[in-house]
């Protein structure tokens, strides 16, 4: 199981907080730098205020030489779908091919209306995301020489030259999450590379993974050609003294984190990433909440990482 790093920025972190983490991250051997794409905080102050996502992933791309960047997950509602595909690519371009792009339908009312973002209802939100998920991909697969045209009830896309082109061919890895239970599979069936579960026990890991294996065979790909993954907020100590220490941090009851996150001891942590594994994850997404932590993640590298690496 790869394990990577997932921040949220929006909570109170500057540039230079996510660097740090970011490259630490590169330093200790996980497998990307990953962070959410939000424009408000969540039951916190949440200063110095918001970071933009692909403006810190640009960044980051040229700090960094060998970690995978990218989010979970950049929201429909933010960008236009053209301007994203140049974006994204262009960020692939700055790194070398080690973005990948999570893309969601937005969910977050409250920051929208806080930064002056359209929000409209749940259906036309993920009707706006399938067209976005079309046309984000029919760019970068369209030949160069080509043009790539789209006609759509919220986007219409005619005569595109469809550049700049990825470094990575036939474009970024596109990851897709959530819990709907007939638009979401069918959406990751068509379009990702990789489908993401936040914030869930095993048994509802089960249930989804399962529609969407399901929403896979019924356009005839096979399975096997996704990642499967989940996120889960981190909290790992030595000892339950350190471990109280972190949860404290980060304002959660530690018998909760057990509960319903990646937390405990190391040994315990590595038990429950060995039961997410034996469900089909491939890849766990370590929400760090307390980014001047660096020691947690030092702590996960040498005593989770190594027996992970096969599960």
């Amino acid at each position: 199981m790869e394990l990577r790093v997932f921040t949220e920025p929006q909570q109170g972190a500057t540039y230079d907080d996510l660097l740090r983490v970011a490259q630490t991250a590169e330093e200790l051997g996980y497998g990307a730098f990953f962070r959410s794409d939000h424009y408000l905080a969540m039951n916190v102050p949440g200063q110095p205020g918001p970071t933009d996502a692909w403006l810190t992933l640009a960044g980051l791309a040229r700090e960094t030489s060998t970690i995978r960047l990218g989010t979970l997950m950049t929201s429909a509602t933010f960008r236009f779908p053209g301007p994203l595909a140049i974006s994204v690519a262009q960020v692939d371009q700055m790194s070398g091919g080690r973005v990948e792009l999570g893309l969601g339908a937005g969910w977050f009312a409250q920051e929208h209306t806080a930064y002056g973002i359209p929000f409209p209802s749940t259906k036309e939100r993920f009707d706006r995301f399938e067209e976005q998920l079309a046309i984000v991909t029919g760019l970068w697969r369209t030949a160069e020489g080509g043009t790539f045209e789209f006609e759509g009830e919220h986007y219409q896309v005619a005569d595109s030259p469809a550049l700049p082109k990825p470094v990575q061919q036939p474009g970024p890895p596109l990851l897709i999450g959530g819990l709907g239970k007939r638009r979401t599979p069918a959406l990751a069936a068509r379009f990702a590379d990789e489908f993401n579960l936040p914030f869930v026990d095993e048994e509802t890991t089960r249930g989804q993974f399962a529609r969407v294996r399901a929403a896979c065979e019924e356009i005839g790909r096979d399975p096997a050609t996704m990642t499967w993954s989940n996120a889960l907020v981190l909290c790992v100590g030595s000892d339950e003294a350190e471990l109280d220490r972190r949860a404290a941090a980060i304002g959660r009851d530690k018998a909760e984190l057990r509960e319903n996150g990646l937390a405990g001891t190391p040994a315990e942590v590595v038990d429950k990433l060995a039961r997410y594994a034996e469900l089909g994850a491939q890849r766990a997404y370590l929400q760090v909440l307390d980014l001047t932590d660096l020691d947690h993640l030092r702590l996960v590298a040498a005593e989770v990482l190594p027996q992970v690496r096969d599960l």
